[in-house]
Parts: C-alpha cells; sequence; structure tokens
C-alpha cells in the first residue's frame, strides 16, 4: 500500500508549556511534530522541506521568528512559515505579511484554526 508520508510540522517556541501543546495537537491531527526551544537550534538541524510547514513564535530570546524567516529565505528555505505570538501589534502584522508569511495567528491559538491553516498551507505548497 503507497501511503503519503506525514507532513512534518516543525515547532519553533521558546515556552516549552506551549511547545508540548502544539505537539500534542499537531500529533492528534495525523501530522509530525517536531519541537525547538529557539530558531538557532531549528536552523543546527536537518529540517526538510518537502511536506512540511513551521510554527515560530515572533517574540523569543535571542533570534525571533522574523530573523528566523529572513534566515530561510537567505540560505534559499522556501519552508512556508505560520507565525505565532502573545504580542500581537498592527506593526508586527504588517512585517509578518511583508515577509511574507504563510499565516499569522494570536496567542492562544484556536486549535482548530490552526489546523486549519496547516492544512490549507501544506495543499497550497503541494499545487
Amino acid at each position: 500500500m503507497n501511503q503519503k508520508a506525514k507532513p512534518v510540522i516543525y515547532i519553533v517556541d521558546d515556552d516549552q508549556s506551549v511547545r508540548q501543546a502544539l505537539e500534542r495537537l499537531i500529533r492528534s491531527a495525523g501530522m509530525n511534530p517536531v519541537g525547538f526551544d529557539g530558531a538557532e537550534a531549528f536552523l543546527k538541524s536537518n529540517f526538510e522541506n518537502t511536506n512540511t510547514c513551521l510554527l515560530a513564535d515572533i517574540s523569543m530570546p535571542g533570534m525571533g521568528g522574523l530573523e528566523l524567516q529572513a534566515e530561510l529565505v537567505r540560505r534559499g528555505d522556501l519552508l512556508p512559515v505560520i507565525f505565532i505570538t502573545a504580542f500581537d501589534t498592527p506593526e508586527t502584522r504588517d512585517q509578518a505579511k511583508k515577509t511574507g508569511a504563510a499565516g499569522y495567528l494570536r496567542k492562544p491559538v484556536d486549535d482548530q484554526a490552526l489546523l486549519d491553516l496547516i492544512n490549507w498551507v501544506l495543499t497550497e505548497k503541494s499545487l
């Protein structure tokens, strides 16, 4: 039987409880979550660009989510990024939009909205 590989959803958030909750949610939806406590740790990993999506907190110690996306673009890694933040401002939303964010959600994140957005991003990317 030929089954499509489960999507891998990378989660970059310095808050362990948020990361674990997102990992449980992603796993319950039949996808493979892989968590990182910061952007630097993610960049050092052997991440994939196919059938994947990145959830990144905007505000983290060191490199934040927006800087992480800029670094991915600089490297030529075309990984769709969904930003999540507890510090929503019009300026942050505008900056995320300008950098090509696949999505932007405020914490606390609505589980179904996040899953719908991930599925949309994965479908759009595969077209």
